[in-house]
């Protein structure tokens, strides 16, 4: 893992709040001159800590959505049974998130979708395609209580501190 002291915490924690901010204000924000904060800057991507920059969209202002988590379950548990699915969940704009769990299911897929009939046509195409979904079980979101984004890096890093 990368060493990472408290300036790096703090232009980490101001980048995932504020990814538009200029170089400048953020040296300033993390008490640095531009040139330090900006080879700090690019160490961090280098080393994949920071993977992108992207826009959050308030998609409910430009298009109907909703957004579903599906469980699923395949029917073959090999490495290649794996990898199929994995592919082809790559391929689909619509799956949104996609995890690997241990317990009862095999994955978790967040899809945002146009709606019901746009998410069962979603569906259908991944039993015709013979991906290897065994079963699925459907949660509709009826609204976003807390939206994914921020890491809690200080939390997390604290104790790596400990250690």
């Amino acid at each position: 893992m990368l060493k990472l002291d408290d300036r790096d915490i703090k232009i980490l924690a101001i980048l995932q709040k504020e990814g538009r901010i200029s170089k400048a204000a953020l040296a300033e924000r993390v008490n640095l001159t531009p040139a330090p904060c900006w080879e700090r800057l690019k160490r961090l991507e280098k080393a994949g800590v920071i993977i992108g920059y992207r826009a959050e969209v308030a998609l409910s202002r430009i298009a109907p959505s909703i957004a579903v988590f599906m469980a699923a379950e395949l029917e073959g548990h090999r490495a290649e049974d794996f990898q199929r699915f994995e592919r082809s969940v790559q391929t689909i704009d619509e799956i949104v998130g996609c995890w690997a769990v241990g317990g009862g299911f095999d994955y978790f897929l967040q899809i945002v979708t146009r709606d019901i009939d746009s998410y069962q046509r979603l569906v259908d195409r991944l039993l015709e395609a013979r991906v290897g979904l065994a079963r699925y079980f459907t949660y509709i979101v009826t609204k976003p209580v807390k939206q994914p984004g921020v890491m809690p890096l200080e939390p997390l890093l604290d104790a790596v501190r400990k250690d």
